[in-house]
């Protein structure tokens, strides 16, 4: 899975946007990620420019208002339709699994977690990616 090394940790990107759900940088180190979050879709994009994560835990934010897109996570999944190594856990509002299933149709995500979300349930995906 990982293009980690046995010297180098996992990497993971988390972006929170509007958050509502437990802190989980502390999960994030105790299972060993090197763990970089940062606030907004655009400064994610950032963040993949410089280095390319194993894994990403991001929101899910249903967007009735873009023109182009109806969340999100488009512009994120359309960037790593080139890196399909990297395992994209997504965290939604249950009332929005509907317009979620849609985007599923067109972009691979590894795991989608619906609000609100457990410390155990976020575990068990991350512990699935670090799988080989």
């Amino acid at each position: 899975m990982s293009s980690a090394t046995p010297s180098q940790p996992p990497r993971l990107l988390a972006i929170i946007e509007l958050g509502g759900y437990p802190n989980f940088n502390p999960l994030y180190r105790r299972l060993g990620f090197d763990a970089e979050l940062v606030s907004s879709q655009r400064k994610a994009q950032a963040a993949l420019k410089r280095r390319l994560p194993d894994v990403i835990v991001a929101e899910y934010n249903f967007q009735s208002d873009f023109r182009d897109r109806t969340s999100n996570l488009e512009t994120l999944m359309a960037r790593l339709q080139r890196h399909p190594q990297v395992r994209v856990i997504a965290i939604y509002q249950p009332d929005h699994k509907h317009k979620l299933d849609s985007l599923l149709e067109r972009f691979p995500l590894f795991a989608t977690l619906p609000l609100p979300v457990s410390e155990a349930q976020m575990e068990a995906s991350l512990q699935r990616a670090l799988e080989p």
